[in-house]
């Protein structure tokens, strides 16, 4: 069998710390460049949808959200129908960094996906997001409390 997911791992890993090394001097750090991504392209979204879009636990969220606000990367502010509930906005310092990051990631794709044909590119995304599909099962679950049975 092919060891497809520790590929995966490897590429994830070395795009990751090329982002964090390329990021730091906006005061990003540890993944943070994510969070800024996905709420300047979801003004307004809670913890818990940004939790699902980026596939980590709570705690780990909190902290970065923690460093981001005292940062000034973003604001939280209180949900009127729902305390629990705190919005998560992107601030202007976010919203300057947030093309940077974007140009960065077309990069990465670029880079990554130099040499296939357009046909093979798009066969490897369909691929990756059955693969994607498929392992988010087991993360609701484990999240949830159960055990995979090996």
């Amino acid at each position: 069998m092919k060891e497809i997911l520790r590929e995966i791992g490897m590429i994830a890993r070395a795009l990751d710390s090329i982002s964090n090394i390329e990021f730091k001097e906006f005061d990003l750090t540890k993944g943070q460049y994510l969070y800024v991504v996905r709420i300047c392209e979801n003004p307004g979204i809670i913890q818990a949808q940004l939790l699902e879009l980026i596939k980590v636990d709570k705690s780990t969220a909190t902290r970065a959200l923690q460093k981001l606000e005292m940062n000034g990367f973003i604001e939280k502010k209180d949900d009127p129908h729902n305390k629990k509930n705190k919005h998560l906005y992107p601030t202007e310092k976010a919203q300057a960094v947030y093309p940077i990051i974007k140009r960065e990631n077309v990069h990465s794709n670029d880079i990554a996906l130099s040499g296939l044909s357009e046909e093979e590119a798009e066969a490897a995304f369909d691929l990756l997001q059955r693969i994607r599909k498929n392992v988010e099962k087991d993360w609701e679950s484990v999240k949830k409390g159960s055990k995979r049975d090996y």
